[in-house]
């Protein structure tokens, strides 16, 4: 939902007053205001007032055939409903088909036939086990196309991983025997055998994608009559305002900073290590993450209860800077554009890493030695141990805390477009999971860290 349900536009005012008059809750307006500005975008170049049923009934049924969940298509239905009853009043308002349930379910079956002779040929195999000596080239040239195209190491990492599985799998002699049987079978073993969720499948999918187009130079197209592995709503895990006050108060000291962060300003794990100096400005209390999720920046809160301990904490790594700085050590990584735009600048201070390791090492891209950031695995491991000492019986992460934060921004009154950007959700039904808590729109936000 973009400028859409925000309010500022006369339409999407008078749309939700709409809403209001049709006796819909408040809280779920902004739900189907985006349902009409997705319509809106599907009939293009239409306007709402040129449509009839037959745009309404396609609008619904491309949902269904995206693989939307039916309760989803119901929401549409709903919101075209009042539009065409009261904002533009048809005759033919109500009269379209809505997609049955069993229209709407995702997972693509394969023919029983061609499921066998799949069965056959590939029986027996897996992902796991001695790597075909042909793998190490290709996996040298899959991280050579990864880097001159920009892609995170965490997504070079994730990508090699899941073509070595696959050639595993393969068992190809050389690239030229690899085809697309192979990869539908992968997929297949993945949705069956391995039991998957339908992220991992995609994530999977996208890696050879990028392998077949970009390293071997064979692209292929739609991959049709493929198992697809069932897509289920989670909730997550949230933790209440006072198990979150016995884990911060549990977590050992040299990490209770890093997780007020967490839940404070809702950052991801990752987010939160690589924070630097110019990131935070404590006199305006916000945190500007850098490169986030999709290689996005966003603002978000920085808690009050957080700045004393965030001054002593840039003391501390005013300490290690300095120290590198005598000892000529290299500069800290920076990101690659930026590093050859700018070599010196690894060495300034406001680049300097707000939790920087004690040790220094090698770095895994350019090999240059440097100091590089706290490891995740420690604050991992911190949130896990304050978890057992705080006597919490639910599994927590440091992205427990993310949710944590979302949910009781919503709570405590804040409205889900706000808390969409504080979070860097591009769209705002990602953010529409934390809608298990009642929501009060039009609150000023304050971070839950400090209530």
């Amino acid at each position: 939902m973009n400028s859409t349900a925000s309010g500022k536009s006369p339409f999407w005012e008078r749309l939700a007053g709409m809403f209001r008059d049709a006796g819909k809750e408040e809280r779920r307006i902004p739900f189907l205001c985006n349902w009409i500005a997705k319509f809106g975008k599907f009939i293009a170049p239409k306007r709402y007032h040129e449509t009839d049923g037959a745009d309404v009934e396609a609008f619904l049924k491309s949902l269904a055939d995206a693989g939307c969940e039916g309760w989803k298509v119901a929401q549409a239905d709903e919101a075209l409903g009042v539009l065409y009853s009261r904002m533009y009043p048809a005759a033919w308002a109500g009269t379209w088909v809505v997609p049955s349930a069993m229209e709407t379910r995702s997972p693509v079956q394969r023919p029983p036939v061609e499921r066998r002779l799949l069965d056959e040929r590939f029986k027996g195999r897996r992902d796991d086990g001695p790597v075909p000596a042909m793998a190490a080239g290709v996996l040298d040239g899959m991280r050579v196309r990864l880097r001159e195209r920009h892609y995170s190491y965490r997504t070079e990492q994730t990508y090699s991983d899941w073509v070595r599985r696959f050639l595993i799998f393969a068992r190809a002699e050389s690239a030229d025997g690899l085809g697309m049987d192979d990869v539908k079978a992968y997929l297949e073993f993945l949705a069956l055998d391995r039991r998957v969720s339908a992220g991992t499948q995609n994530q999977a999918f996208n890696a050879l994608l990028f392998f077949f187009g970009q390293v071997l130079g064979r692209p292929f197209g739609p991959v049709e009559g493929v198992t697809r592995a069932e897509t289920r709503r989670r909730l997550p895990v949230v933790l209440k305002r006072e198990e979150v006050g016995r884990l911060l108060a549990a977590v050992a000291e040299d990490y209770r900073l890093m997780t007020k962060l967490l839940y404070g300003g809702g950052l991801r794990l990752m987010e939160c290590l690589r924070l630097r100096v110019k990131d935070v400005d404590l006199e305006r209390l916000t945190i500007t993450v850098r490169g986030g999720k999709g290689d996005k920046d966003r603002v978000t809160t920085l808690p009050v209860l957080a700045v004393e301990e965030l001054r002593l904490q840039l003391g501390r790594a005013r300490g290690f800077y300095d120290s590198d700085r005598v000892s000529g050590l290299a500069g800290v990584q920076l990101p690659e554009a930026l590093e050859r735009k700018y070599p010196n600048a690894g060495k300034e201070w406001g680049w300097f890493w707000i939790f920087p390791s004690e040790r220094i090492s090698q770095d895994h891209v350019s090999g240059v030695i440097r100091r590089h950031h706290v490891n995740e695995a420690n604050l991992q491991r911190a949130v896990k141990m304050a978890r057992e000492v705080a006597g919490i019986d639910q599994p927590v992460t440091p992205h427990t805390l993310r949710h944590s934060f979302a949910t009781h921004l919503l709570e405590g009154g804040a409205d889900i477009r706000t808390v969409q950007e504080l979070l860097g959700h591009a769209d705002v039904s990602t953010t529409m999971i934390y809608t298990h808590v009642l929501n009060r729109p039009g609150l000023a936000v304050r971070s839950p860290l400090d209530e």
